[in-house]
């Protein structure tokens, strides 16, 4: 039984992983390499052309950056399915992709094998998460991160508001327990409050306005 071949578009700003992204899909027989594109332009430019199934972006590029460029893709065609790439495994750049529309998500540099496993799954499901990307997913809705807070007063939060006393994170984070004592009072004047109690029902309603603003 044939198989329908999809049409792959790429659109990467670095020249010198071209030829490798045609080497990869040189043999394959399910997946048709339209062309490497260096900006969203020179693509959208293109499409009439070459109609393509799937595209697969950087997310980082100069003039409109790839998550910007999935509105214009699907304006184009909102059938459309658009793999994100980056080097960043960072959750901001993630999320903003998916609320934009992306079909999935890759960290480069990408192997031949997690390039063509993402494109079957995207082709099958509708959508590619890798385990790294998911789990980056996970940690950000499993832990509190506040911008206001360092990232050792963040983890002291975290462990504070699953009742941890002073001594137990202490403990946990291999610090003494006035050196505990000491992020915490910082913890209090940042949230301008003088108890524990107080900082935790503060604490909860940052969490909720973190939660409804994303």
């Amino acid at each position: 039984m044939k198989t329908t071949t999809l049409k792959i578009a790429i659109i990467d700003n670095d020249d010198a992983i071209g030829s490798i992204y045609k080497q990869y899909f040189q043999e394959n027989e399910q997946y048709e390499l339209l062309g490497i594109y260096s900006s969203v332009h020179k693509l959208l430019s293109d499409f009439g052309r070459s109609h393509p199934d799937i595209i697969i972006c950087e997310a980082m590029l100069n003039g409109i950056s790839g998550i910007d460029g999935l509105e214009y893709f699907y304006r184009k065609n909102k059938d459309l399915k658009v793999l994100m790439m980056s080097h960043k495994n960072d959750f901001k750049l993630i999320k903003e992709a998916f609320k934009k529309g992306a079909s999935g998500y890759l960290i480069k540099p990408i192997t031949k094998d997690r390039l063509f496993s993402a494109l079957d799954t995207l082709n099958q499901h509708g959508i590619a998460l890798e385990l790294d990307v998911a789990k980056k997913i996970i940690d950000s809705f499993q832990t509190k991160s506040f911008d206001v807070f360092s990232k050792k007063e963040n983890e002291i939060i975290e462990l504070l508001t699953q009742g941890f006393t002073y001594k137990m994170i202490a403990d946990k984070l291999f610090v003494t327990p006035s050196a505990v004592n000491f992020h915490i009072q910082n913890i209090y004047v940042k949230l301008n409050v003088n108890s524990k109690s107080e900082a935790l029902r503060k604490l909860k309603e940052m969490e909720m306005q973190q939660l409804n603003a994303a």
